[in-house]
């Protein structure tokens, strides 16, 4: 058994998570195909709430999967948009607050 009781699946959700977070600055690219002249904060956003509602859906189905999904109110994605946007904290201090040294030539 996990600890925290989890299961195996809800700590893989939890990890898949955690890795769309930071995807969004993890390439300048929006969304890893639609190429961008200079990729801000406000294209990163709106690619963290794709990947949002991405693992949204996931959690869904592997809910569902389960038997009973329970209803979610305000409360619910208040906290985990919170969630989303802490765990993304990484990304977005190496690509905004990083002084990469190859870019500082430029």
């Amino acid at each position: 058994m996990a600890p925290s009781g989890l299961s195996l699946e809800s700590w893989g959700l939890i990890l898949l998570a955690l890795v769309a977070a930071n995807l969004a600055f993890t390439s300048p690219k929006f969304l890893f195909f639609k190429a961008l002249s200079e990729k801000h904060v406000g294209w990163c956003l709106l690619e963290m709430l794709v990947w949002y509602a991405l693992i949204g859906a996931v959690g869904y189905s592997l809910e569902s999967m389960i038997g009973n999904v329970f209803p979610k109110r305000w409360e619910f994605f208040a906290v985990s948009v919170c969630l989303f946007l802490v765990a993304a904290f990484p990304g977005f201090t190496w690509r905004f607050l990083v002084k990469h040294r190859n870019e500082a030539s430029n």
